[in-house]
């Protein structure tokens, strides 16, 4: 999902950059996408707040039931929840870059934005 999404926003600026693009239709794409990114981005939320309740709870019932047995188990739920939580702030990142080139697009359509409103 990370090359994808590098390669979809790198996308994107490029039709930003060129005047002879058919906003209106990429705006629709974008729309689409977005929404796909939204559900993407929903459900690694869901993934990464169990995995980080999975491993507390091996972490706990180490320390509280001294179960030695399971500090494989927390190391290893340990060491895949950083990268997770890396990942998940990525994603997080990357969909909020494409909700400005959004309204970028918008703009670029119909004239008017968020900031002109104000």
């Amino acid at each position: 999902m990370t090359e994808y999404l590098t390669k979809y926003r790198k996308y994107i600026l490029e039709c930003l950059g060129d005047e002879n693009c058919d906003f209106v239709r990429l705006l629709d794409y974008h729309t689409e996408k977005l929404r796909h990114f939204q559900h993407e981005r929903f459900i690694h939320l869901i993934v990464l707040a169990l995995f980080a309740v999975c491993t507390v709870i091996t972490i706990l019932a180490v320390a509280v039931y001294e179960k030695l047995t399971l500090i494989p188990l927390a190391a290893l739920l340990l060491g895949l929840l950083i990268p997770y939580i890396k990942h998940y702030f990525f994603l997080e990142n990357t969909v909020q870059l494409l909700y400005k080139d959004y309204d970028t697009i918008y703009k670029k359509v119909h004239g008017f934005s968020q900031e002109d409103l104000k």
